[in-house]
């Protein structure tokens, strides 16, 4: 792999919650090359940046993408997460 990549790790958790809901912390985790406690952190922020939400169900955590909302950066934010989310599983499904 090389030494840079086009996205964060930020993105990273979030195009594995858009395309995995129920994913572990741990499986983020070793799909993203972090540790478990760098992948909950990034959970955190996304949480609090109103990006994801938390759903409980039972002891497990599913995730949820909230489209609406759109990205950070002055270049992309006349995008919306579901329009960048979208572009991802439409690769990822064909």
């Amino acid at each position: 792999m090389s030494d840079w990549n086009f996205f964060t790790n930020h993105g990273h958790i979030l195009f594995l919650i858009a395309t995995q809901p129920a994913i572990t912390v741990r499986e983020a985790s070793l799909k993203v090359g972090v540790t478990e406690r760098s992948t909950l952190k990034i959970i955190s922020d996304l949480v609090k940046g109103e990006y994801i939400q938390v759903i409980k169900k039972g002891r497990h955590n599913n995730y949820k993408i909230i489209g609406d909302k759109h990205l950070k950066h002055d270049l992309e934010k006349e995008c919306q997460v579901k329009d960048f989310v979208d572009i991802i599983k439409a690769k990822k499904n064909a």
